[in-house]
């Protein structure tokens, strides 16, 4: 009885497989037309921040350090007292430089008057030409003195300023290298350093072909490059995704390309208010690597590999898959920009591209996909 029912349904298969196929039908896909837009694309760089602006204080007078007036990393504004070297020489010299000048301006005023009483007694004769000319050669003698006492008193001045090192700008502040009670050489010791912390630049290099690609759109747009190409804006990408992107713009690059690496280094400016952007952090920079054009763009599902080349799978009327070639560029708004091969009017399998194959027959099912894809 087995094997009776065993042979009828085998001939039951045998007899009727059109019958079955045609039950099952064609596979089910998911199609839609791309998405056509205008868009510009994006290049992608490695760069690093830093600081605006950086000074590396050292001390204009020699003497030992007597007050810190800052916390290590803290905030600075400009001219903030920061440290104070011992005055008491500066003062003493100030001093003493005033005093010469009270010297210099009593002798300068005697060589005066005997100066002017000389020319009015000379018209009468009463004094030889010669005691006119030494009471001259004393006056201009006195005035020179006085000249050269009014310097000093200014340089002794400089000095006594000197010794309380003030900021030079506003910034975050790093630790003292110096502590009090330490000597400190003019010009010569390091006692800190301060970096502007808001706005941050971001540098990053670019090779010849990119940089003649930016050229030329800054061309097209009358700007140049060196300037910024117009204040073209871009976007940062930090090492902790979780953090957005950070928006800046172009306002530098350099005016030749380095020999030796054959790039171009560029600048970008960030606001920074919040100091997230710390000098020295490494991020990604997104830069606009195109004029705005009419972008035909598909999910990164729909393309597939085959050897080197990249395919779509077109849907026609009748159900039919017809494979297409395709020059992919870059993700733009969650898709991937198709830069050859379509024109945006095709029926294009975006899910369930295993099933159709080459030449097969699929039961399409058509949906809209919206203008930026939800992630």
């Amino acid at each position: 009885m087995k094997r009776f029912t065993a042979m009828l349904l085998a001939l039951s298969i045998s007899v009727f497989p059109s019958t079955i196929l045609a039950q099952q039908g064609p596979p089910p896909v998911t199609v839609a037309h791309p998405v056509v837009k205008t868009i510009v694309e994006d290049d992608e760089f490695v760069g690093r921040f830093e600081a605006r602006s950086e000074v590396v204080l050292r001390a204009r007078v020699s003497g030992y350090l007597e007050t810190v007036h800052f916390k290590d990393g803290s905030l600075v504004e400009q001219d903030q007292l920061l440290f104070s070297i011992d005055q008491r020489q500066f003062d003493t010299a100030l001093r003493q430089a005033q005093a010469q000048i009270d010297v210099a301006q009593a002798t300068y005023e005697f060589a005066e008057e005997q100066l002017e009483r000389a020319q009015s007694l000379i018209q009468n004769g009463n004094i030889p030409q010669s005691t006119v000319d030494q009471r001259r050669e004393a006056y201009l003698a006195a005035q020179g003195a006085l000249e050269q006492g009014r310097a000093a008193l200014e340089l002794a001045q400089l000095d006594y300023e000197y010794s309380q090192i003030r900021a030079p700008m506003a910034g975050r502040i790093d630790r003292r290298q110096v502590d009090p009670g330490n000597l400190v050489s003019a010009n010569e010791t390091v006692l800190t350093t301060i970096v502007a912390s808001d706005p941050v630049y971001f540098y990053f290099d670019i090779d010849e072909r990119y940089f003649l690609a930016y050229a030329r759109d800054a061309r097209a747009r009358g700007v140049s490059l060196q300037e910024g190409g117009g204040g073209l804006e871009v976007k940062v990408t930090l090492s902790d995704e979780s953090i957005p992107p950070q928006s800046g713009y172009l306002d530098f690059s350099e005016n030749r390309i380095d020999r030796e690496t054959g790039t171009m280094r560029i600048r970008a400016v960030l606001e920074n208010p919040n100091e997230l952007l710390t000098p020295g952090l490494f991020g990604r920079v997104n830069v606009p690597g195109s004029l705005p054009y009419e972008g035909v763009l598909l999910p990164d599902e729909a393309i597939v590999a085959d050897q080197n080349r990249r395919l779509v799978m077109s849907v026609d009327g009748e159900g039919n898959v017809i494979p297409l070639e395709v020059r992919p560029g870059p993700r733009i708004d969650g898709y991937r920009v198709i830069r050859d091969g379509l024109d945006g009017s095709e029926t294009i399998v975006v899910e369930g591209v295993v099933r159709a194959r080459p030449g097969s027959v699929v039961t399409p099912e058509m949906v809209d996909l919206p203008l930026i894809a939800e992630n």
